[in-house]
């Protein structure tokens, strides 16, 4: 579900409040760097999260032909497009449960890739950030790998500006690349980040080493000015938890789904009211949620973009928040000589937050094995 909103900042305190005044089942996932057993792929349409036009069926043609290249069938066009039309399909950020059971029985997919586009521009410096994640037909739909990139024409300049990308087609063909390389997890290992440690962390409970979680992320509430940056944020969570190797991540179209059919709208966030009843209808263990205060990007060579949000954990089994974190960053944070360390990008800075965030919950090095 969209979400948006502009207030002041005051997001741990009034979560927490809600959170310790609330008062599992283990789903395994593949090991992170496992090569994901996929034979037939549907690739939807991309859902445009960038608030700006961009070539998006070009976009979904340069993926499906980089699945094509890597010896995975993909539904073609044709069927694709009639099988849209028939369960008419207009969503593309997600699958749900239905969908899911018609894309196995009907078209044939071992799997469908969700793609979302975060950023896209073709001024100088061309920019663009992508989300892919490849999530399992059936009547239990599974994200089985997630991948995000986020380039710059400018990242890498090198001597006298010769790593500079000034076409739009190469800084895309180059994404494409890196994301599909990640989400197949191609070597048998996955694409790493830096990764930003939270301002203030809460925990109140650690979670035990030896289980599996169910998890929901929902869209986190927008205070800042950038169109869908809680849903951003959302995916980011969603991606860093799927590869941590310990959490069964509810398929995000699955969550909408059930958000929209028990009529459940978080214009403020998430009411004490609406936790109670997502922890019995998406039968989950942990609830992730939060707000995004400020997600912007940069236009042109000059500044650095600028992420600030927090996040919250509510625990079914206690009903309390079991951690929270605080985070603000910019992309030059961590640049002391020649640009060295500048994250250009909202989402490469969101993703390096995330990723610090994750791993206050779950340490380095401490995946469940499967």
């Amino acid at each position: 579900m969209r979400s948006s909103g502009n207030c002041s900042s005051k997001l741990t305190r009034s979560l927490l409040a809600l959170a310790l005044a609330l008062g599992g089942c283990a789903g395994r996932m593949p090991a992170p760097g496992t090569p994901v057993p996929v034979a037939r792929v549907a690739v939807l349409p991309v859902d445009n999260l960038s608030g700006s036009a961009a070539p998006l069926k070009t976009i979904r043609e340069e993926l499906a032909a980089r699945l094509l290249a890597r010896g995975i069938t993909v539904l073609p066009d044709k069927e694709l497009d009639a099988f849209m039309t028939r369960h008419r399909l207009r969503y593309v950020g997600g699958v749900t449960r239905d969908d899911a059971v018609a894309f196995r029985q009907e078209a044939g997919v071992d799997a469908v890739a969700v793609t979302s586009l975060e950023l896209y521009g073709e001024s100088f410096p061309p920019r663009i950030a992508l989300t892919t994640r490849l999530v399992s037909t059936g009547s239990d739909p599974k994200i089985l790998a997630m991948e995000s990139t986020a380039l710059a024409g400018d990242d890498t300049p090198g001597l006298l500006g010769m790593g500079l990308i000034d076409k739009p087609q190469t800084l895309r063909a180059v994404a494409m690349d890196r994301l599909v390389a990640g989400l197949l997890a191609e070597g048998g290992r996955e694409r790493t980040g830096p990764a930003l440690r939270p301002a203030s962390v809460f925990r109140n409970q650690p979670l035990d080493p030896g289980k599996g979680y169910n998890v929901a992320v929902l869209p986190f509430f927008n205070k800042s000015s950038r169109r869908y940056a809680g849903e951003i944020v959302a995916l980011h969570f969603i991606r860093e938890l799927v590869k941590a190797g310990r959490f069964s991540v509810l398929e995000p179209g699955v969550a909408r789904q059930e958000l929209l059919q028990y009529r459940i709208i978080m214009e403020d966030g998430v009411s004490l009211a609406d936790a109670e009843l997502v922890f019995g209808i998406m039968r989950v263990d942990l609830l992730f949620t939060g707000n995004v205060n400020d997600y912007d990007d940069i236009q042109g060579v000059i500044g650095a973009p600028k992420v600030d949000f927090t996040a919250l954990m509510l625990n079914r089994d206690n009903r309390k928040a079991g951690w929270a974190v605080d985070t603000h960053a910019r992309g030059d944070d961590r640049v002391y000589l020649f640009d060295l360390g500048r994250l250009s990008t909202a989402n490469a800075l969101a993703a390096a937050m995330t990723r610090g965030a994750v791993q206050t919950l779950v340490p380095p090095g401490t995946a469940r094995q499967p």
